[in-house]
């Protein structure tokens, strides 16, 4: 996808270098590096979903964390992507869940919310636009002016949840009914930005859907074998994704100061997943925690004895959808170095 972005109304490296590496200003201080908001679902839930729950999540509980010792409600055996984007942009912590209190939001916050999706979500979750809009706004006088927010950048993972989803109450979709879906999809998403951009946020990351075919979960599910993934789902994230760089060209030519890169997350998992000893890891079709014939279901789950690997650095998901730490510090580092094969 990256070598067909047709992105004409910015330049990958040009805007990666103006959204990361410019300082901000806070009530009048001077931080280094840009802050960082990020929104979506549970790639990028730094601990959002055990705050709103009354349950006990997995994610709290080892072995999530256990890379870090620490099992804080992030999908990962350790840190996730915007943790360590975050760092090589100069943020002195790890990006907060916005929804925990007496948390530290001075440099950014994580909006994400496990379970997210952009149609008929659940009310926590989601980028949710109005109520974001609404802390963003409540939160200005206290601790984000309008200059914090115009320089600060707003990353957003959200799609995958309906898909799966629709894929599964849906079976037998024609294409018209997955277009038509797909387009219902992506025009919440454009209005979920512009929301956002109302609010004061001008310069915005959009990674693109993963191939949801290849997650193991999705393999186990839809009992595809080792070596196949699942390509009706694969087809949706490739519909959805097309849709991702004419929408963004065009509210950039309509909106003033709008700025914007993609991140092609989907040929970032599927090169590994294809060419995983190109990239060190050994198994990239089954999960380093879980149960089933993948390992993808029910790691960290009290009542599931799950198998776990010995080597998590040698594995390209965690569980049944999420990466590893590694795999996580691998897509920040090509966000940062503004990779000309996945940022466009």
């Amino acid at each position: 996808m990256a070598s067909n972005c047709n992105l004409a109304s910015v330049l990958g490296v040009f805007l990666i270098v103006t959204l990361f590496h410019n300082p901000i200003t806070v009530a009048g201080q001077k931080k280094s590096g840009a802050a960082l908001f990020t929104f979506g679902d549970s790639n990028f839930d730094a601990g959002n979903k055990q705050t709103l729950t009354q349950a006990n999540v997995p994610q709290g509980f080892w072995p999530y964390g256990k890379s870090r010792d620490d099992p804080n409600g992030k999908f990962s055996d350790g840190l996730i992507a915007p943790d360590f984007l975050a760092r090589f942009m100069g943020i002195p912590n790890e990006i907060p869940p916005a929804l925990k209190p007496n948390v530290n939001i001075s440099h950014g916050a994580s909006f994400a919310v496990a379970d997210a999706t952009l149609l008929g979500a659940p009310v926590e979750s989601v980028i949710d636009s109005e109520s974001t809009s609404e802390e963003i706004q409540s939160n200005k006088a206290a601790n984000w002016n309008d200059d914090f927010i115009k320089k600060s950048v707003f990353m957003i993972y959200v799609g995958a949840n309906d898909y799966l989803n629709f894929t599964k109450n849906n079976p037998n979709a024609d294409a018209s009914a997955q277009q038509a879906f797909v387009t219902s999809v992506t025009n919440k998403l454009k209005n979920d930005i512009s929301l956002l951009y109302s609010s004061g946020a001008s310069k915005f990351v959009i990674q693109t859907l993963a191939p949801l075919g290849c997650l193991p979960i999705v393999r186990q599910d839809y009992s595809t074998g080792m070596d196949q993934c699942y390509e009706p789902l694969n087809n949706l994230a490739k519909q959805h994704n097309e849709k991702i760089g004419p929408m963004l060209n065009e509210m950039a030519r309509t909106a003033s100061g709008f700025q914007f890169t993609v991140f092609d997350f989907y040929n970032v998992i599927l090169r590994r997943t294809q060419r995983n000893l190109n990239y060190r890891f050994f198994v990239t079709n089954s999960s380093c925690c879980g149960v089933g014939t993948h390992d993808a279901y029910g790691c960290g789950l009290p009542n599931v004895h799950s198998k776990l690997c010995e080597y998590q650095r040698s594995y390209l998901f965690f569980d049944g959808r999420h990466n590893t730490e590694k795999a996580q510090e691998m897509f920040a580092h090509l966000l940062i170095g503004a990779d000309t094969n996945v940022i466009c």
